[in-house]
């Protein structure tokens, strides 16, 4: 009861400060008399365009609604506007963008466009946990960092200033990895179709053999490299508007592990294969409409995507599969810089008997109940809803003391939330478990803290219906 105690106290707190923080207002700048008919038509005679040192204009003139010669009234004019400054931001080129229009006369008007550019390229040291995230690595392993991954990544996020993205990645210790990767999404003369491709080769010290009856991933563990992949890429992608993107793509993934996985104190069925060692084809489609203020932390719109993946060239048995996802997820703002989400996420995998491989749903990657953190649940079909309530509370900058121009300031958003979580996760025996087959809930209250980059951190204190609880960390950077 102290620690809720202390979180309601420490909400209501930054709560009240929320009261006196001013949220900033990006107004237009016109020099001319104010327009009073709305429907009062502008035309739009000049687009300019000044920030962009690497990224060529005609990728920040693809993502206007209007053109030049347009003839518009002043509603639709300030609407697009707002739209165009949130899909150029979208593109994750600039962390400014301020587009404004100027009044030549009461009928003639040009858009200024300012850009502030992010960084771009970054040789970074590479730090990483091994285990699915920060709690499971503290409190099942004792924070022991002989389970960390280090080396250095080396990332350009606009290598030709079209948006094209170079990643090179090497990495030793308790997991050591090789992989190189490009990604052109805007190849043609339209800027309408890319391509991309990747390689890597991964060795891994430990790996997850099953899980158990409690939703506990038991771990291969040894002090030699026990499980060897390779994985190679290549995709063909598609923009279609604004909000639709389409992918296509084929991959071979090549995997071989120790041959004790077979034993029976392991698992035998982890391919479902006779052997250890495995090499299979994925055909990948993928479909994704977004249509958000800040794809990075949306307060405003919807986002879906689908994913279909065929594995193998088999309809069953192996490690044949057809993976089925589909995700949904609304964002509204309300008055008083209140904001509701709510998330529909749902899996299914053909046939429903699987390989242990082919099983991961609950607990990888997006794909997780607040809450239930610690517990992986294994299924061929599974859905998760979540609702949210979250509130702006402050926002402050702190300006840098040395004149970088991609970075001018250090800006600082804090947001409080609850949210409460349903989920349920179908498998077969023998892969049931304690939390398959049933109706799943969890909830909780947090505080979500952006930064640079839409750096974000979450702190969050949850409970599930098992009675755990606690507080859970998440971080995200797109770097």
């Amino acid at each position: 009861m102290k620690l809720w105690r202390f979180i309601w106290i420490f909400l209501f707190a930054l709560f009240s400060l929320s009261a006196f923080a001013q949220p900033a207002i990006d107004a237009p700048i016109s020099n001319a008399t104010p327009i009073v008919d709305s429907s009062q038509k502008v035309l739009i005679t000049h687009i300019n365009i000044t920030g962009n040192k690497k990224t060529k204009s005609y990728m920040v003139l693809r993502e206007f609604t209007f053109r030049v010669g347009d003839s518009i009234d002043i509603a639709a004019l300030y609407k697009n506007i707002l739209l165009t400054r949130n899909l150029i931001y979208n593109s994750n080129l600039f962390s400014i963008v301020t587009v404004a229009p100027y009044f030549k006369t009461a009928f003639e008007v040009e858009i200024n466009v300012d850009l502030i550019e992010r960084w771009y390229v970054y040789p970074l040291p590479q730090f990483k946990l091994t285990d699915r995230n920060f709690n499971e690595w503290y409190k099942t392993y004792q924070a022991d960092f002989s389970r960390v991954t280090y080396g250095i990544k080396f990332t350009h996020y606009n290598l030709s200033g079209r948006g094209d993205q170079l990643n090179a990645i090497l990495l030793n210790g308790f997991t050591r990895s090789l992989a190189l990767g490009y990604a052109s999404p805007s190849s043609n003369p339209n800027l309408s179709e890319g391509f991309s491709f990747a390689v890597s080769v991964v060795d891994a010290k430990s790996f997850p053999y099953k899980t158990d009856y409690y939703n506990k991933l038991l771990q291969y563990n040894s002090n030699q490299f026990v499980k060897s992949s390779f994985f190679a890429n290549v995709s063909y992608r598609v923009r279609r508007g604004f909000y639709s993107r389409h992918l296509y793509a084929i991959q071979y993934n090549h995997q071989s592990m120790t041959d004790s996985i077979l034993n029976e104190k392991y698992n035998p069925q982890y391919f479902n294969l006779n052997k250890s060692t495995v090499g299979f084809i994925d055909l990948v489609y993928s479909y994704q409409y977004t249509n958000v203020d800040n794809v990075n932390y949306p307060q405003q719109g919807k986002m879906i995507s689908v994913f279909a993946l065929k594995r193998g060239l088999g309809i069953s048995g192996g490690i044949n599969m057809l993976a089925l996802d589909f995700n949904f997820r609304s964002y509204h703002t309300h008055a008083h810089q209140f904001f509701s989400s709510f998330h529909l996420l749902t899996k299914l995998k053909l046939p429903f008997k699987q390989c242990y491989v082919n099983q991961r749903a609950h607990g990888y990657g997006d794909f997780y109940m607040n809450g239930l953190e610690y517990h992986v649940i294994d299924g061929v079909a599974a859905g998760i809803t979540k609702l949210a309530l979250g509130k702006k509370l402050l926002a402050f900058k702190i300006p840098v003391p040395f004149h970088i121009k991609a970075i001018p300031f250090v800006p600082f958003s804090f947001y409080a939330k609850s949210f409460g979580n349903l989920g349920f996760v179908y498998n077969k025996p023998p892969y049931q478990s304690q939390l398959n087959n049933k109706l799943l809930y969890s909830g909780g209250v947090g505080i979500d803290i952006l930064s640079l980059y839409d750096l974000k951190l979450s702190v969050e204190y949850s409970f599930n219906q098992l009675g755990e609880k606690g507080l859970f960390l998440h971080g995200r950077s797109n770097l």
